[in-house]
């Protein structure tokens, strides 16, 4: 990625938050990198170097800032860069993928060979996988000493390292620094919960997501507590690592005097570390860049800024979450989720307050009858549609994680019998993050803008793109804030069911249950 030193250089100058994140400046004199909102003295023209990674930086031998501390910088969003391929698999890198896998099965996950991913990866990031994955590896070592109170052996295990032998010489290598000499901030911290802090870069429209995850919330697997800031979050989440389930909670605060989101894990959760701030930095969707989204889309985003792109800590939640959605009101939705989460769910070992169950894994619902699906009050054509969505999920012949290809993951799910083009484009905003997904079929979008006709819609849409999934926040924002207007208007909304996105749900498949009387889903050939 190129960068142009004088404009890097003005912006380590102004501490400008928009670039947090998008480069690191190396100091000479010191031989310390820092991010550009560091808050320690500027250093002069001639010392600084600028690279687009932290691990770009420690190839040259620079250190991390402890002040500043580079592993809290917000990453990039999906569509921030050109080499969309070598930024999932950085993503997947940040997560842990290395620590269970190597090379070739990171180019078999994002689809192309262990060559080519090598290739597009240091053309995008001057480093090689290897180098980026030790610096990622070290970076969250770093945190886990600074930020918790674990131990140095299970410090070294959840960085990925295999010995804690190797884990110092690398530290003391790399950072110069002993274990110890990271430990002070840890000390008095509680051993049952964890506590880290994710950037992001403002402004941050955090009570307009937590409005939207409030109102699709589950009863025993998440909750929104109340506070001046617009609300925080909590939810379970389930993850293997390593071929064991590790199952717990988090609690999600925003702190936005230090532009950063105050992330509390279950104890529960101390090996899966990585996996789970990745989850959080795609439900919260920290990686995304106001400045260019809100001024691509213009006056739709001028009265809130900041609007983030609701995510998911799971893919397949999300679709069983679209496919019970459709054709019925929040309300409703949430009752069936709920007693599928009762029937299904995994409950954890240590509760927190109201979070009590895990969402069922595709495998767990693929494994269950679409009749006893049916029997915890699940309509039988959606019943099926789930069913075969799990099946797929399983079969590996749909994936619903981020970084896959959107266009072939919305066809797959469109052959579904039951999910039309609604539900997939819903799936993709928040399973895959797709930031130009667009469900134009929505009934709420059509209402908000005075169209009806489809092809007309995607015209109209196109002014919006490649971020159209945020022109849908904004006007689905709209829809609501639509029902404060006089009472002929709020019935005449009231008159049509909301589904998860307020819509009527999935136009494809009311039209087909209209036509005909069959069972209108069925279950796909494995």
């Amino acid at each position: 990625m190129e960068l142009d030193p004088d404009t890097c250089y003005r912006a380590v100058v102004s501490h400008d938050r928009r670039f947090d994140g998008r480069f690191f400046v190396a100091v000479s004199s010191t031989g310390i990198y820092c991010r550009p909102v560091c808050a320690v003295r500027t250093p002069k023209r001639e010392n600084c170097s600028f690279f687009a990674t932290a691990a770009a930086a420690e190839k040259h031998g620079y250190r991390p800032c402890l002040r500043c501390r580079p592993e809290l910088a917000p990453g990039h969003g999906i569509a921030d860069l050109s080499g969309r391929l070598a930024q999932a698999a950085a993503t997947l890198i940040d997560e842990g993928f290395l620590a269970d896998a190597g090379v070739p099965e990171l180019a078999a996950r994002i689809g192309v060979t262990e060559r080519h991913l090598r290739r597009l990866f240091t053309a995008q990031f001057g480093v090689s996988l290897v180098d980026y994955a030790q610096t990622q590896r070290l970076l969250l070592a770093k945190r886990l000493l600074t930020d918790t109170a674990l131990p140095v052996t299970e410090v070294a295990l959840a960085a990925g390292f295999g010995s804690v032998r190797r884990f110092n010489d690398v530290l003391k290598t790399r950072y110069g620094l002993a274990p110890t000499a990271m430990r002070k901030r840890a000390a008095g911290m509680p051993a049952d919960r964890l506590v880290f802090e994710l950037g992001y870069r403002p402004p941050m429209a955090w009570a307009a997501l937590m409005q939207f995850l409030g109102a699709r919330a589950v009863q025993g697997v998440e909750r929104i507590w109340p506070d001046a800031h617009g609300g925080e979050y909590g939810r379970t989440v389930a993850i293997e690592v390593g071929g064991r389930l590790h199952s717990g909670w988090i609690r999600l605060a925003l702190v936005p005097q230090r532009h950063v989101l105050r992330v509390t894990l279950s104890g529960s959760l101390a090996h899966a570390i990585p996996q789970v701030l990745g989850k959080v930095r795609r439900l919260c969707d920290l990686g995304c860049r106001p400045d260019v989204v809100d001024r691509h889309l213009g006056a739709l985003a001028a009265d809130m800024p900041g609007m983030r792109l609701p995510g998911t800590v799971d893919g397949f939640e999300i679709a069983v979450r679209a496919v019970l959605g459709q054709v019925v009101s929040l309300a409703q939705a949430r009752a069936m989720l709920h007693r599928l989460v009762q029937a299904h769910g995994v409950p954890l070992a240590a509760p927190m307050d109201e979070l009590r169950a895990c969402f069922p894994g595709a495998a767990t619902l693929a494994a269950v009858p679409v009749t006893e699906l049916n029997a915890l009050g699940v309509p039988m054509a959606k019943a099926r549609a789930v069913h075969a969505i799990a099946t797929a999920v399983v079969e590996g012949r749909v994936s619903l994680e981020p970084g896959v290809e959107p266009a072939q993951t919305v066809a797959a799910l469109c052959a579904i019998d039951g999910v039309g083009n609604w539900t997939a484009q819903y799936i993709a905003m928040r399973a895959l993050g797709w930031p130009d997904a667009f469900p134009a079929t929505d009934y709420a979008l059509r209402k908000v803008l005075g169209i009806e006709r489809n092809g007309e819609m995607l015209r109209h849409a196109a002014q919006w793109a490649p971020w159209r999934a945020y022109a849908a926040m904004h006007l689905w924002r709209q829809y609501q804030d639509m029902q404060d207007r006089p009472e002929r208007e709020r019935a005449e909304a009231r008159a049509v069911p909301a589904g998860l996105g307020a819509t009527t749900g999935d136009p494809a498949v009311t039209r087909r249950a209209r036509r005909t009387r069959r069972p209108q889903l069925q279950e796909q050939p494995t």
